[in-house]
């Protein structure tokens, strides 16, 4: 008498064991039905292969290193603006604010450094702050998306102290500077080579900023307002240099490149200040 043979076992979804399949992920070959099929390059995968092939897969960058996806909504630049208008309301509010954060030479040479970076949120006059706040509104957010966050807040403020740099040098001494001027014309200076860089015709930037500066040098010639030329050069030729760091940092060094590079701006920017406070230290009988 022959013995009945035992039935083959029809093999089982690896995550619903109640429904049969003869199909295999190609990655890790477990029993995958219908609902847990996803197509791959050669034949299917399991969920669980593909998270984990997504999780090795590096995210897509920008020319400058940014993550489109991280960088979409410009939050720097609204942020940035937001901090502009507080201020501008609380200096509307209080003449002593004013008087306290303007960059001043002897008070910054007397070891308030803080002006240098605190000037650039003051404005004189609603006309002074709608100004720099249309042009940051306008170039920011595309300038945020190429660059990424944090290479564009980078970018801002070294240009705003650059430009407060150049004013501290060479400005009066009895001047009383404020605005965020600087850091805007760094961003248009930033807005020529990162077009240059891709390609575009930056023809438009150069008009644009060639009709600020001819306003920088002609404004205070035909009226009684002054006009810092030495915050919106200073600004102007920052933001150029560290978008061509930023842009042209070679791919497999880009982070490491773009950060010496913006430490270096700094520790040329601390000389030079350390430099002119020695100065006007020694000039008031106080080294």
């Amino acid at each position: 008498m022959s013995i009945p043979s035992e039935a083959p076992q029809i093999p089982t979804c690896y995550r619903h064991r109640d429904r049969q399949t003869y199909v295999r992920c190609t990655r890790c070959n477990r029993f995958i039905c219908g609902e847990c099929m996803r197509s791959a390059a050669v034949g299917h995968q399991c969920p669980d292969c593909v998270g984990e092939g997504a999780r090795t897969v590096r995210p897509a960058r920008t020319a400058f290193g940014a993550r489109p996806g991280r960088s979409a909504a410009p939050v720097v630049t609204y942020t940035l603006i937001g901090v502009n208008v507080l201020m501008f309301l609380l200096q509307s509010t209080s003449a002593g604010l004013e008087r306290e954060l303007v960059l001043w030479p002897p008070a910054v040479a007397d070891g308030e450094l803080y002006r240098l970076l605190t000037s650039a949120f003051l404005h004189y006059g609603l006309t002074h702050i709608l100004f720099n706040m249309w042009a940051l509104y306008i170039v920011g957010p595309p300038l945020e998306m190429a660059l990424g966050r944090l290479r564009f807040g980078a970018l801002y403020f070294l240009s705003a102290l650059g430009g407060s740099v150049l004013v501290y040098l060479a400005s009066a001494l009895n001047a009383a500077t404020a605005g965020a001027s600087g850091a805007v014309f760094g961003l248009f200076g930033a807005m020529f080579v990162v077009g240059r860089k891709l390609n575009m015709d930056v023809r438009f930037v150069v008009v644009i900023i060639a009709l600020n500066l001819a306003f920088t040098f002609v404004i205070p010639l035909i009226s009684s307002q002054n006009i810092s030329w030495q915050g919106h050069i200073g600004g102007l030729v920052t933001g150029a240099a560290v978008a061509a760091a930023f842009a042209y940092a070679p791919r497999a060094r880009r982070d490491l490149v773009q950060a010496g590079a913006a430490v270096t701006v700094l520790l040329i920017f601390a000389g030079l200040i350390w430099w002119r406070t020695t100065e006007l230290r020694a000039l008031f009988g106080l080294a």
